[in-house]
């Protein structure tokens, strides 16, 4: 009888932790629709470059950036209700770095260092 009340005592603790658990991810998949994933082309160099931009889109409000200083893709994770591609790509190009659609001013593209200098599409 008392292995019965045992084992009867243990699937009740298990049944209460599974549920527990599905209520802590239940928001996280709920927040998880708000998100997007989007990647394009932002020309830079270096690692210099990589810091640069990776740290402008996360100021304009993306969760998570990485570029690739072979392919010049930055894949970026951002909530569409903060920021958008659009406005992701205007951060780049004011911070001297040209995207798909923006290119950034010729004063502030001068103004990087030496190593950052990318060949620009004329």
């Amino acid at each position: 009888m008392k292995a019965i009340n045992l084992i009867l005592i243990l699937v009740i603790v298990a049944g209460m932790g599974l549920s527990a658990s599905a209520q802590k991810q239940s928001p996280v998949v709920a927040g998880q629709k708000a998100v997007k994933t989007e990647s394009f082309k932002v020309y830079g160099n270096c690692s210099l470059c990589k810091e640069r931009i990776e740290k402008a889109v996360k100021e304009e409000g993306a969760i998570t950036a990485s570029w690739d200083t072979d392919t010049k893709i930055l894949a970026v994770t951002y909530d569409p209700s903060k920021t958008s591609r659009d406005g992701l790509s205007k951060k780049l190009a004011s911070v001297g770095h040209d995207t798909e659609k923006y290119k950034a001013p010729d004063e502030v593209y001068n103004k990087l260092p030496a190593c950052c200098h990318y060949e620009r599409a004329k």
